[in-house]
């Protein structure tokens, strides 16, 4: 009688190791971020200040048609169908100040470098990053604890429009492929399409000098998640801060409008691809936010009162289907790095990095 209790405890036992060990469904995880794009258009559409200003816009009244609306629910369905269409019924969309539900940068200098070392590595590092400069991150970022691992070692990838995110990642260190900026698709096994994206990069310039346009920085991601079939992919969109910081905020809306495009386009293929269908998970952030005036919203960082308001998003097979979150409460972005080891099964190595988005899972 006692042999047959201790093995009922014993398979008792087992089975909860095993369902604790399964716990979570997400095998991959896709992080994507925008850069500058604010909280205001994502919850309630174009700007009522912005949208038809001669001073911001080339052609008057360009944007009204497709982007303008009385109602700022059916205006943010317009400029982002993706997000609100399906994101807000299968997934959550944190920080509508609205609802008290905020999302803030841990770091206090609310500009590129310090807000994308705090997504990737889970904590703010004021004292170090405190300039955008191109110098080799001395912090770890989630990405690269991950390539440490034997099971994602060579399955970690990043793509970005920025110029620096080969140093924010640092991939001397970290052994991760960062194709960002204008660097091209390497290797000896190259696709058509690979070869055609690094030849037009060569021959089609945009308007700056650090950052290429995104459809680059997209159609380099989508191949690789095709052929290469990355466990864990990031990509940073950048072209929303700049067409910003020049005041272009036609551009600015546009450019928004085609990443959600560009969003929908990496969840559709990852709902249809064996590897990555219902065993991934995606989340969506923004590095900083900025103003809210007709001169502030093209700037950003410690003066802008407005510069550290942010949000951030999620969908996949662990995360409830919540839609916009209303409930009052504070989030970082410091919090996506542990949140996206406990989706994964792992701890997160560092003590500094903030605690998980216990909202994000079931």
């Amino acid at each position: 009688m006692k042999t047959k209790i201790i093995n009922i405890i014993s398979i008792a036992l087992f089975t909860f190791g095993s369902v604790q060990a399964q716990e979570y469904k997400t095998e991959n995880v896709v992080l994507i971020t925008f850069d500058g794009l604010r909280w205001q258009e994502l919850f309630k559409g174009a700007d009522s200040l912005l949208v038809n200003d001669t001073g911001m816009i080339e052609t008057p009244n360009s944007l009204l048609a497709d982007y303008w609306s009385t109602d700022p629910v059916k205006r943010r369905e317009m400029l982002f169908p993706f997000f609100w269409n399906t994101i807000a019924k299968e997934g959550q969309i944190y920080g509508n100040r609205a609802y008290g539900n905020l999302v803030d940068n841990q770091n206090k200098m609310w500009f590129s470098y310090p807000g994308y070392n705090e997504v990737l590595s889970g904590f703010a590092d004021d004292t170090r990053i405190t300039s955008n400069d191109k110098i080799n991150n001395l912090n770890v970022t989630f990405l690269e604890y991950l390539n440490q691992m034997p099971e994602y070692n060579g399955k970690v990838m990043a793509f970005g429009s920025w110029d620096v995110f080969p140093y924010i990642i640092n991939s001397e260190r970290s052994g991760i492929p960062v194709n960002a900026g204008f660097g091209k698709a390497t290797g000896d096994n190259l696709t058509e399409k690979e070869e055609l994206l690094n030849r037009m990069q060569d021959e089609i310039r945009g308007p700056w000098g650090g950052v290429r346009l995104d459809p680059f920085t997209h159609h380099y991601a989508m191949e690789a998640l095709k052929t290469k079939k990355p466990k864990v992919l990031y990509i940073s969109y950048g072209e929303t801060d700049d067409w910003a910081h020049g005041n272009r905020y036609d551009q600015y809306i546009w450019s928004a409008k085609q990443t959600d495009a560009y969003i929908k386009e990496i969840w559709e293929f990852i709902q249809s691809d064996p590897q990555y269908k219902d065993k991934t998970t995606m989340i969506i952030a923004v590095d900083h936010g900025r103003g809210v005036t007709k001169t502030s919203w093209r700037s950003h960082g410690s003066s802008v009162p407005e510069g550290g308001q942010i949000w951030m998003m999620a969908i996949g097979p662990d995360t409830p289907a919540t839609g916009e979150m209303k409930i009052r409460g504070q989030w970082q972005s410091a919090m996506i790095p542990r949140t996206i080891f406990k989706l994964l099964g792992k701890e997160y190595p560092d003590d500094k990095a903030a605690p998980i988005i216990k909202e994000m899972m079931k």
